[in-house]
């Protein structure tokens, strides 16, 4: 996809971004209480990531938010531990290789600020973003770690960096 670039947040990039997850959320029918749709950050991602060891980053294509994802300090994990948090993509920019790429710049920057590690939880269903979290180095454990309050997430991964 020509003109496609992966970038860091901007304020003038939250409404789109919350766009692109409730979106997503409601194309694939998951849940919107205990998930990342009813999280009080998604309107303002860019004030929420604006913080030491975090950094959120947009896929912009032709001026269009069409994905996103970030990295922050896993919630209540008393580890050097980061999440990988709020991926996701529209129809439209899935099965291109953004996803890798999102991936990479993201754990590139988990690894800048000094993690050991990076979790994730996802939904059983989103069989596609699991195969490319496989491929990409993460592996499934057996319990959630920290508290995300997302409990309707019940596959979690792990990833050593």
């Amino acid at each position: 996809m020509g003109d496609t670039v992966i970038r860091e947040i901007t304020p003038e990039d939250n409404a789109q971004v919350a766009q692109v997850i409730r979106k997503v959320f409601e194309d694939m029918g998951v849940p919107k209480v205990g998930t990342a749709y009813a999280d009080k950050a998604l309107d303002d991602m860019y004030s929420n990531y604006n913080v030491p060891k975090a950094a959120y980053f947009v896929v912009e294509h032709e001026g269009k938010v069409i994905g996103c994802a970030g990295v922050a300090q896993l919630d209540n994990y008393e580890g050097n531990v980061c999440e990988l948090q709020k991926m996701y993509f529209l129809e439209e920019a899935r099965g291109k290789g953004l996803g890798a790429k999102m991936i990479e710049a993201c754990l590139q920057k988990a690894k800048e600020f000094g993690f050991e590690a990076c979790y994730l939880e996802t939904m059983p269903y989103m069989e596609a973003a699991q195969k490319l979290y496989k491929k990409n180095g993460f592996e499934y454990i057996d319990a959630p770690m920290g508290n995300t309050g997302h409990y309707s997430c019940p596959v979690w991964m792990l990833k050593k960096l």
